[in-house]
């Protein structure tokens, strides 16, 4: 039977919503503090080299300018950008905050600060480098060729891996074998606010950081480590935040920006351009994937062998962790009788890789979908009919990570979304002659729920009621733009019937709000959200137990409804107010309505989606256009209705984007090639095509009402469901992203030549 509820499924507008189109809300780039100064950074024009002098007499005339940083009058200690917290693996120190080797077009080699932009902006133009260069490794072949030059003192490996788990097939008869290759490359975040940092020293000793960050304690532990601070000295404060995807989960510039506040014991901002966090900050990584299946006749996977090489630039941040998820992720979305997948990660002379939205799953899906695709043709059968024999099934074990998949509905997704799709239709009637040929391609994608099972996965949280009945929310809620902390007032409306609107949900504050680790692997619904609910469960309890004392009612005898508490089978219902509880319960008892708790994560299920697109080729001029989209979800609850739409329709730009446009490129002296938005290609309103979006929902997990992750999971397969549609367009095995329009008229030249043979 299906549940009612008043507030959960509804759609509400996202936090700030107003402020935000009204320009009314604050980032990081409108804070002003009195006596502020600006930094501007000078980055690295070549890959490679060692920075020999550095020449600041005439920057040091500007007017304004106070004081120049670099290697020479900084710290040498080394730290890493990406650690959460103390002792975490897998975190390799292996940057500076000015390098003394550069080690990729865009590294940061001195910084300037100024009582205006414009002031730190010319001198950092007028400071000479002298450097002596040295020969750059571009591409992970060449860095793991090169036994000569190490990017890195450790080498040029960052990290390796082999994971091998079940039963060799004991025969390959009646089998078929399918190998494939697919690139990966790697693309900018493209969020619309810029990275920035603000940081002030007072004469105290306190150092205060305000950044649009995903965890304000990986900060706090990263920055006071680096300085040999207490963390009660180091207070980080979460800024709203203009878009992230990934972007803004390592800390880049919070202890540059620190280190001079430190040294000027005034505030000072650092505020990036286009170009700088183009080339300088964080790309989603390029990766090599190649995949080997043995598959039986009739279309039953047997085995899936894959080895993928990720690059991941001239530092290794998150990449260690990054690329050893590539291994977790397959097993999510099939069974497989035997899997084994070896990777490692490389650093070469190139930007930084980092985090990006889906945290490794649209690189190895989009590798492990095409190929499925490939080997569905070499049967003979059809894409979606080949997926469903072996896809996994609610409740079954993950092998690599050993955890249920919980009530995983991929299954359900796939068959409802044909049918929504008309897949059989349209796959085996599409325009495939002419000038333009229309195909249709379909995707399986599959993430996680939370960090349980390899890391850290607790929130700790205070709810407390005012005494007029409104409620406060005291968490560390990093919000990246998404509309995390309307979710929470939701969960926290309908258990205790109260309008969201008298609800306030605070952002993440190290000095006043509780521990949470942050923004990652989708953990923010499924487990903050899961403790919003507790508390507010919690909160309520104590609602009725004040207003039995008061009502003289047993507590088991009463009900919460619209804000007030309500008896239950008396001739003539009492009703008594959350206001009037509250107010007596702080003037007659002494004390405030608030629960405290802290909510450890029992579960990490997968969360799925099934995309399917139809695409239109001209073969002309090979310029692709997305003609219609289908994203289909197992959310599991829809929390936020309209959020998670909306949460589709951008995850979906960006996969079109990926499969078909973007990337920087890099050539081939290490030189970033398009640095800007003027020629960085991203989708626009006018390339996108109607995205449809269905939803499964059921409650078989341990989310709030049963919900789980969308923000990740949203973005996986589109890629894939693009690529398949070209590839069944024009009969091609496209594998080498982004598809464009030159590589798809390489691709039907190549098939002409080899038909006329």
């Amino acid at each position: 039977m299906k549940k009612e509820f008043k507030y959960v499924g509804s759609t509400f507008p996202c936090d700030h919503g107003v402020r935000k189109v009204t320009g009314d809300l604050d980032y990081c780039c409108d804070l002003k503090l009195a006596n502020m100064l600006y930094a501007k950074l000078l980055l690295s024009p070549i890959p490679h080299g060692i920075v020999k002098k550095i020449d600041t007499s005439r920057a040091e005339k500007v007017p304004g300018v106070i004081k120049i940083f670099s290697h020479f009058n900084a710290p040498d200690k080394m730290f890493s950008s990406y650690r959460i917290i103390p002792g975490q693996q897998m975190c390799f120190a292996d940057e500076t905050l000015f390098a003394e080797r550069v080690k990729y077009v865009g590294d940061r080699v001195a910084a300037v600060v100024a009582t205006s932009f414009a002031a730190a902006r010319e001198a950092a133009s007028l400071i000479d480098v002298e450097y002596e260069e040295l020969p750059a490794l571009l591409t992970p072949e060449e860095a793991l060729n090169n036994g000569e030059v190490k990017i890195q003192p450790r080498g040029n490996v960052v990290h390796e891996y082999v994971v091998d788990v079940g039963d060799v097939p004991s025969t390959t008869e009646d089998c078929i074998t399918m190998e494939s290759e697919t690139q990966t490359q790697r693309i900018h975040h493209g969020a619309i606010e810029t990275h920035g940092c603000i940081a002030y020293y007072d004469t105290s000793g306190k150092l205060t950081i305000w950044t649009p960050t995903q965890s304000v304690y990986g900060v706090r532990t990263v920055v006071a480590e680096l300085f040999d601070m207490n963390y009660s000295d180091v207070r980080v404060i979460k800024l709203p935040i203009g878009g992230s995807f990934g972007g803004k989960q390592e800390f880049l510039f919070e202890p540059v920006t620190s280190f001079m506040a430190m040294e000027t014991k005034r505030p000072v901002k650092l505020i990036l351009d286009r170009e700088e966090c183009i080339i300088h900050t964080r790309v989603r990584p390029p990766v090599k994937t190649r995949i080997k299946t043995t598959v039986t006749k009739s279309g039953k996977l047997q085995e899936l062998i894959a080895d993928s090489t990720l690059d991941a630039g001239a530092y290794s941040g998150a990449a260690p962790d990054y690329v050893t998820t590539l291994s977790q992720k397959v097993c999510k979305l099939y069974r497989i009788p035997h899997y084994r997948h070896s990777g490692r990660a490389v650093y070469t002379n190139t930007v930084r890789s980092g985090g990006s939205r889906g945290w490794g799953a649209p690189e190895i899906i989009t590798a492990v979908e095409i190929h499925m695709d490939q080997v569905a043709k070499k049967l003979g059968m059809d894409p979606v009919e080949f997926r469903l024999q072996n896809l996994v099934h609610p409740h079954d074990m993950d092998p690599v990570v050993h955890l249920s998949l919980g009530d995983a509905r991929v299954i359900e997704c796939l068959q409802k979304g044909a049918e929504a799709f008309r897949w059989k239709e349209r796959y085996n009637s599409q325009n495939k002659q002419g000038r333009y040929r229309r195909g249709v391609g379909v995707a399986c994608g599959a993430h996680k729920n939370g960090m349980y099972g390899g890391f850290i996965d607790s929130t700790s949280m205070v709810l407390k009621m005012n005494e007029d009945g409104s409620l406060n929310l005291n968490a560390s809620i990093h919000d990246v733009g998404c509309g995390i902390g309307t979710v929470m007032k939701i969960i926290i409306a309908e258990v205790l019937d109260i309008d969201p609107d008298l609800i306030t949900v605070t952002e993440a504050d190290t000095e006043f709000t509780g521990y949470d680790p942050g923004v990652y692997g989708s953990r923010v619904t499924y487990v903050v959200g899961a403790c919003a609910k507790k508390i507010a469960e919690m909160l309520k309890d104590q609602i009725l137990e004040n207003a039995a004392l008061i009502l003289a009612k047993p507590k088991e005898y009463l009900r919460v409804e619209k804000g007030c508490v309500c008896t239950v089978g008396e001739a003539e219902e009492r009703v008594i107010s959350y206001k009037e509880i509250a107010e007596k319960t702080v003037r007659e008892n002494f004390r405030t309505l608030n629960a405290a708790y802290t909510y450890y994560s029992p579960s990490n299920p997968g969360s799925y989606s099934v995309q399917f697109a139809e695409v239109e080729v001209d073969t002309v001029t090979g310029l692709t256009s997305v003609t219609d989209f289908l994203a289909v979800s197992d959310i599991g609850r829809a929390l936020n209705r309209g959020m998670v739409e909306g949460q589709f329709q951008g995850a979906v730009q960006m996969g079109i984007g990926y499969a078909l446009c973007e990337e920087v490129k890099i050539d081939d002296e290490g030189i970033p090639l398009n640095n800007s938005f003027a020629n960085y290609h991203m989708l626009t309103a006018l390339d996108m095509p109607d995205v449809k979006v269905l939803l499964i929902e059921h409650e078989g997990d341990d989310g709030p009402f049963g919900a789980k992750s969308i923000g990740e999971i949203s973005n996986v397969p589109t890629a894939a469901a693009v690529i398949n549609a070209v590839n069944n367009a024009l009969g091609t095995s496209l594998s080498d992203l982004p598809v464009t329009a030159d590589k798809i008229l390489a691709a039907l030249t190549e098939q002409k030549r080899v038909g006329a043979c």
